[in-house]
Protein backbone atom coordinates (compact mmCIF):
# COMPACT_ATOMS: atom_id res chain seq x y z
CA UNK A 1 0.00 0.00 0.00
CA UNK A 2 1.37 3.79 -0.38
CA UNK A 3 2.08 5.86 2.22
CA UNK A 4 -0.30 9.01 2.01
CA UNK A 5 -0.77 11.79 4.22
CA UNK A 6 -2.96 15.17 3.70
CA UNK A 7 -1.66 18.26 3.33
CA UNK A 8 -2.37 22.23 3.38
CA UNK A 9 -3.69 22.91 -0.28
CA UNK A 10 -1.23 26.23 -0.03
CA UNK A 11 2.36 24.85 -0.56
CA UNK A 12 4.59 26.24 -2.64
CA UNK A 13 6.84 25.53 -5.60
CA UNK A 14 9.94 24.89 -3.53
CA UNK A 15 7.93 23.13 -0.52
CA UNK A 16 6.80 20.45 -3.86
CA UNK A 17 10.38 20.13 -4.93
CA UNK A 18 11.69 19.35 -1.83
CA UNK A 19 8.85 16.56 -1.61
CA UNK A 20 10.49 15.23 -4.70
CA UNK A 21 13.68 15.26 -3.51
CA UNK A 22 12.55 12.91 -0.74
CA UNK A 23 10.68 10.48 -2.93
CA UNK A 24 7.25 12.29 -2.03
CA UNK A 25 4.61 14.04 -4.96
CA UNK A 26 1.40 15.34 -4.57
CA UNK A 27 -2.32 13.95 -5.80
CA UNK A 28 -5.86 15.10 -5.26
CA UNK A 29 -8.46 12.63 -5.20
CA UNK A 30 -10.41 14.13 -8.04
CA UNK A 31 -10.35 17.35 -10.11
CA UNK A 32 -12.64 18.61 -8.00
CA UNK A 33 -11.65 18.10 -4.33
CA UNK A 34 -9.39 20.21 -3.82
CA UNK A 35 -7.63 18.54 -1.22
CA UNK A 36 -4.46 17.32 -2.24
CA UNK A 37 -2.44 14.16 -0.82
CA UNK A 38 1.31 13.64 -0.49
CA UNK A 39 2.03 9.76 -2.03
CA UNK A 40 4.73 7.68 -1.55
CA UNK A 41 4.49 4.64 -3.28
CA UNK A 42 5.61 1.34 -1.28
CA UNK A 43 6.96 0.02 -5.18
CA UNK A 44 8.03 2.78 -7.58
CA UNK A 45 7.86 2.34 -11.01
CA UNK A 46 11.61 3.28 -13.15
CA UNK A 47 11.70 3.85 -16.79
CA UNK A 48 14.97 2.90 -18.11
CA UNK A 49 16.38 5.84 -20.16
CA UNK A 50 19.44 3.70 -21.92
CA UNK A 51 17.43 0.26 -22.18
CA UNK A 52 14.06 1.97 -23.19
CA UNK A 53 12.21 -0.17 -25.54
CA UNK A 54 10.06 0.71 -28.18
CA UNK A 55 7.33 -1.83 -29.71
CA UNK A 56 7.54 -3.12 -33.34
CA UNK A 57 4.38 -0.85 -34.09
CA UNK A 58 4.98 2.06 -32.38
CA UNK A 59 8.57 2.31 -34.32
CA UNK A 60 6.10 2.25 -37.52
CA UNK A 61 3.85 4.85 -36.36
CA UNK A 62 7.17 6.89 -35.64
CA UNK A 63 8.46 6.39 -38.97
CA UNK A 64 5.58 8.00 -40.73
CA UNK A 65 6.25 11.64 -39.09
CA UNK A 66 2.66 12.04 -38.94
CA UNK A 67 3.20 14.31 -35.63
CA UNK A 68 5.02 17.37 -34.90
CA UNK A 69 7.18 17.60 -31.32
CA UNK A 70 7.73 20.34 -29.49
CA UNK A 71 9.62 21.00 -26.01
CA UNK A 72 8.09 23.87 -23.36
CA UNK A 73 5.67 25.65 -26.12
CA UNK A 74 2.02 24.70 -24.39
CA UNK A 75 2.85 23.56 -21.01
CA UNK A 76 -0.26 24.72 -19.80
CA UNK A 77 -2.53 23.78 -22.58
CA UNK A 78 -0.87 19.72 -21.72
CA UNK A 79 -1.58 19.93 -18.34
CA UNK A 80 -5.63 21.32 -18.84
CA UNK A 81 -6.00 18.02 -21.36
CA UNK A 82 -3.97 15.46 -18.54
CA UNK A 83 -6.66 16.82 -16.40
CA UNK A 84 -9.73 16.96 -18.38
CA UNK A 85 -11.93 13.85 -18.53
CA UNK A 86 -11.85 11.28 -21.52
CA UNK A 87 -13.23 8.16 -22.37
CA UNK A 88 -11.72 5.38 -20.24
CA UNK A 89 -10.56 7.96 -18.14
CA UNK A 90 -13.36 9.92 -16.31
CA UNK A 91 -11.66 10.84 -13.27
CA UNK A 92 -8.59 12.31 -12.91
CA UNK A 93 -6.07 13.22 -10.04
CA UNK A 94 -5.21 16.86 -11.30
CA UNK A 95 -7.13 19.47 -9.71
CA UNK A 96 -6.70 23.59 -10.14
CA UNK A 97 -3.97 23.72 -7.40
CA UNK A 98 -2.41 21.36 -8.83
CA UNK A 99 -2.34 22.86 -12.17
CA UNK A 100 -1.84 26.74 -10.78
CA UNK A 101 1.51 24.88 -8.75
CA UNK A 102 2.72 23.54 -11.38
CA UNK A 103 2.26 26.24 -13.34
CA UNK A 104 4.54 27.84 -11.33
CA UNK A 105 7.15 25.49 -11.24
CA UNK A 106 7.16 25.47 -15.19
CA UNK A 107 8.38 29.18 -14.71
CA UNK A 108 11.17 28.21 -12.32
CA UNK A 109 12.20 25.56 -15.22
CA UNK A 110 11.85 22.73 -13.11
CA UNK A 111 8.43 21.48 -15.07
CA UNK A 112 8.35 20.64 -18.45
CA UNK A 113 6.09 19.21 -21.28
CA UNK A 114 6.37 17.51 -24.56
CA UNK A 115 3.82 18.71 -27.06
CA UNK A 116 2.69 16.50 -30.07
CA UNK A 117 0.84 18.46 -32.82
CA UNK A 118 -1.53 17.61 -36.04
CA UNK A 119 -0.65 20.19 -38.22
CA UNK A 120 -1.85 23.15 -35.78
CA UNK A 121 -3.64 21.03 -33.00
CA UNK A 122 -2.72 19.88 -29.88
CA UNK A 123 -3.35 16.07 -30.10
CA UNK A 124 -0.94 14.56 -27.04
CA UNK A 125 1.37 15.40 -24.71
CA UNK A 126 3.03 14.67 -21.68
CA UNK A 127 4.79 17.20 -18.53
CA UNK A 128 6.92 16.03 -15.18
CA UNK A 129 9.07 17.67 -13.15
CA UNK A 130 12.89 17.74 -13.69
CA UNK A 131 15.22 18.14 -10.97
CA UNK A 132 19.11 17.34 -10.43
CA UNK A 133 18.96 14.60 -13.00
CA UNK A 134 16.49 12.86 -12.38
CA UNK A 135 12.76 13.51 -14.21
CA UNK A 136 9.22 12.71 -12.95
CA UNK A 137 6.63 12.03 -15.05
CA UNK A 138 3.00 13.18 -13.88
CA UNK A 139 0.50 12.73 -16.38
CA UNK A 140 0.17 12.20 -20.59
CA UNK A 141 -2.89 12.26 -22.92
CA UNK A 142 -3.92 11.21 -26.21
CA UNK A 143 -6.29 12.71 -28.76
CA UNK A 144 -5.16 10.66 -31.81
CA UNK A 145 -3.98 7.25 -31.70
CA UNK A 146 -0.26 6.44 -30.43
CA UNK A 147 0.18 10.25 -29.92
CA UNK A 148 1.28 9.85 -25.86
CA UNK A 149 3.58 7.10 -26.85
CA UNK A 150 5.16 9.70 -29.51
CA UNK A 151 5.14 11.92 -26.71
CA UNK A 152 6.95 9.83 -24.40
CA UNK A 153 9.83 8.15 -27.15
CA UNK A 154 10.12 11.75 -27.55
CA UNK A 155 10.68 12.63 -23.99
CA UNK A 156 13.06 9.68 -23.55
CA UNK A 157 15.19 10.85 -26.74
CA UNK A 158 15.99 14.39 -24.55
CA UNK A 159 16.86 12.89 -21.23
CA UNK A 160 19.12 10.56 -22.89
CA UNK A 161 20.83 13.29 -24.41
CA UNK A 162 20.83 15.85 -21.90
CA UNK A 163 22.07 13.54 -19.05
CA UNK A 164 19.34 12.60 -16.74
CA UNK A 165 19.63 9.10 -14.54
CA UNK A 166 16.38 8.65 -13.81
CA UNK A 167 13.04 8.47 -15.16
CA UNK A 168 10.18 8.06 -12.37
CA UNK A 169 6.74 7.15 -13.56
CA UNK A 170 5.17 6.84 -10.11
CA UNK A 171 2.99 3.97 -10.41
CA UNK A 172 3.59 0.91 -13.08
CA UNK A 173 1.16 0.13 -15.07
CA UNK A 174 0.81 -1.85 -18.14
CA UNK A 175 0.82 0.30 -20.77
CA UNK A 176 4.57 1.44 -19.23
CA UNK A 177 5.76 -2.16 -19.03
CA UNK A 178 5.88 -2.25 -22.40
CA UNK A 179 8.36 0.05 -22.49
CA UNK A 180 10.64 -1.63 -20.26
CA UNK A 181 9.43 0.15 -16.84
CA UNK A 182 9.86 -1.85 -13.51
CA UNK A 183 8.58 -2.10 -9.88
CA UNK A 184 11.18 -0.87 -7.38
CA UNK A 185 11.01 -1.37 -3.92
CA UNK A 186 11.19 2.22 -1.91
CA UNK A 187 14.66 1.74 -0.29
CA UNK A 188 15.74 0.76 -3.45
CA UNK A 189 14.11 3.97 -5.29
CA UNK A 190 15.72 6.22 -2.67
CA UNK A 191 19.36 5.26 -3.35
CA UNK A 192 18.51 5.74 -6.59
CA UNK A 193 17.00 8.91 -6.47
CA UNK A 194 19.80 10.15 -4.02
CA UNK A 195 22.41 9.63 -7.26
CA UNK A 196 20.21 11.15 -9.43
CA UNK A 197 20.65 14.52 -7.75
CA UNK A 198 24.22 14.95 -7.59
CA UNK A 199 24.55 17.30 -10.10
CA UNK A 200 22.43 18.71 -12.48
CA UNK A 201 21.12 18.20 -16.26
CA UNK A 202 18.67 20.63 -18.42
CA UNK A 203 15.73 19.90 -20.00
CA UNK A 204 16.07 22.54 -22.11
Amino acid sequence: MSGTSSVDSQITPQILLKAYSVGLFPMAESADDATIYWVEPEMRGVMPIDDFHIPRSLKKVLNKRAYDITFNEAFNAVVKNCAASAKGREQTWINETIRLLYSELHDLGHAHSVEVWEEDQLVGGLYGVSLGRAFFGESMFSRRSNASKVALVHLVERLKERGFVLLDTQFNTEHLTQFGTTDVPRDAYEKMLQVALIGEAQFD
